[in-house]
C-alpha cells in the first residue's frame, strides 16, 4: 500500500528572503542567479546587511513537498535540522503545510541551515546558503516505512554535497525500488551539475534514478553542450522520464520516443523566481502519481511554477488544488 504519493529528501533550510538592488550584489561579491555556498562567518555578515526579510522553511525538496500538499497530495519529507530556534521554525512551518516530517533533530553543532536569498528588481534570486545541520543527514535518518510506501521518492541534487547524504539517498532509493516504485531527482543548479556531472550520469544510467527534472541550463551543463536539442537526445537515452523547464518557453517532457511540449502560463508580473523549478516538480509529480497524462502533468507543473513566481517566496500562498480546479486541470 502506498501511504504517500511523494517522499521528498533535501537540505532542510530556513529561507531568509529580502529584496535588494543589483549594486548590493556587486558590493558584496554575490554571484547573481546562483546558489552560493557560504560559511558561518559570511552567513552572519550577509544577515547583518540584509533589509527587511521573510523567514520560512525552505530548501528545494521542502518546497516541492509543500507544493504537493497544497495540491492535495500526500507528501513526506526527510531533512536534518538542529534543535534550535530556526530548526523549530522549519519543523512547525513544513508540518503546518501538511507535510509529514519526523526526522529527529540534531542535538549538537552545527546550527540549522539558512539561506539568505536576495531578490533583485528583475525577479532573479541569488542564494547564499550556509548548510549547517542539514549536512548531517545520514542513512539512519531514512525511515523505512515512508521510503517503502511512497509512489515516488524525490531528492534534490544539492543534497549530493554532504557525503553521508549520498548513502542516505541510495538507501532510500533501494527501499523505494524494492516495492516497485520510482526514484526522481532534480539537477538543482548548473554549478551543482559541474561538481557532480559523472555521479549524476551514473545515477541515471544505473537506474538508481528513474525520473529527472532540470532546467535548460542545467541540462546543457550535464552534457557539456550548447545545443538544447543535442542535450535532449542524450537525456532521452539516459533516463526513463525527463521533464525540462525553459522559463517562459514552457517545458519539454521526454519518455522513450515520446516528446510532449507544454506551454508556460501567462503571468501578470514576474516578482521572484525562487522555487519555480521546485513547484514545477510538485505539480508534475502530483499529476504523475495520480495517473494523469504527461501533458496534464506538465500543465500542472507550469501552473504551480507560474503562480509561485508572481509572489515573494517559494511556498505557494494560494491553494494549488483550487487554482488547478479554476484552470480546469482538476
Amino acid at each position: 500500500m502506498n501511504n504517500y504519493d511523494v517522499l521528498c529528501i533535501g537540505n532542510a533550510i530556513v529561507d531568509i528572503i529580502a529584496r535588494c538592488e543589483d549594486d548590493f550584489l556587486i558590493e558584496n561579491g554575490i554571484i547573481k542567479g546562483a546558489m552560493n555556498l557560504i560559511d558561518a562567518e559570511r552567513a552572519e555578515l550577509l544577515y547583518s546587511r540584509m533589509g527587511p526579510a521573510i523567514e520560512a522553511s525552505g530548501g528545494s525538496a521542502g518546497n516541492t513537498a509543500a507544493g504537493l500538499a497544497s495540491f492535495g497530495g500526500r507528501s513526506a519529507y526527510f531533512g536534518k535540522v538542529r534543535d534550535d530556534h530556526l530548526g523549530r521554525i522549519f519543523t512547525h512551518d513544513i508540518r503546518a503545510q501538511g507535510v509529514a516530517f519526523d526526522t529527529l533533530p540534531l542535538q549538537g553543532e552545527p546550527p540549522t541551515a539558512r539561506s539568505m536569498i536576495f531578490v533583485t528588481p528583475d525577479g532573479e534570486r541569488s542564494m547564499n546558503t550556509y548548510l549547517g545541520a542539514c549536512v548531517e543527514l545520514e542513512p539512519g535518518d531514512i525511515e523505512a516505512d515512508k521510503a517503502g510506501s511512497a509512489k515516488v521518492t524525490y531528492f534534490e541534487g544539492y543534497l549530493w554535497d554532504p557525503p553521508r547524504a549520498k548513502d542516505a539517498i541510495r538507501e532510500a532509493a533501494r527501499l523505494t525500488h524494492a516495492t516497485g516504485n520510482e526514484v526522481a531527482m532534480t539537477l538543482s543548479d548548473p554549478f551543482c551539475v559541474d561538481r557532480y556531472r559523472d555521479e549524476f550520469l551514473d545515477l541515471m544510467r544505473s537506474r538508481t534514478v528513474d525520473i529527472v527534472f532540470a532546467n535548460e541550463s542545467e541540462l546543457k551543463s550535464l552534457y557539456q553542450t550548447s545545443s538544447f536539442e543535442d542535450a535532449l537526445d542524450q537525456i532521452r537515452g539516459d533516463c526513463r522520464l525527463a521533464a525540462i523547464t525553459r522559463s517562459d518557453k514552457g517545458s519539454v517532457v521526454l519518455r522513450g520516443e515520446e516528446t510532449v511540449l507544454v506551454e508556460a502560463i501567462a503571468i501578470r508580473e514576474l516578482v521572484d523566481t525562487t522555487g519555480a523549478g521546485d513547484l514545477y516538480a510538485a505539480g508534475f509529480l502530483f499529476g504523475y502519481t495520480a495517473g494523469r497524462s504527461l501533458q496534464d502533468c506538465g500543465k500542472l507543473g507550469s501552473l504551480a511554477a507560474g503562480l509561485v513566481i508572481q509572489q515573494i517566496g517559494p511556498r505557494p500562498q494560494l491553494n494549488l488544488a483550487q487554482a488547478a480546479r479554476d484552470a480546469g486541470l482538476l
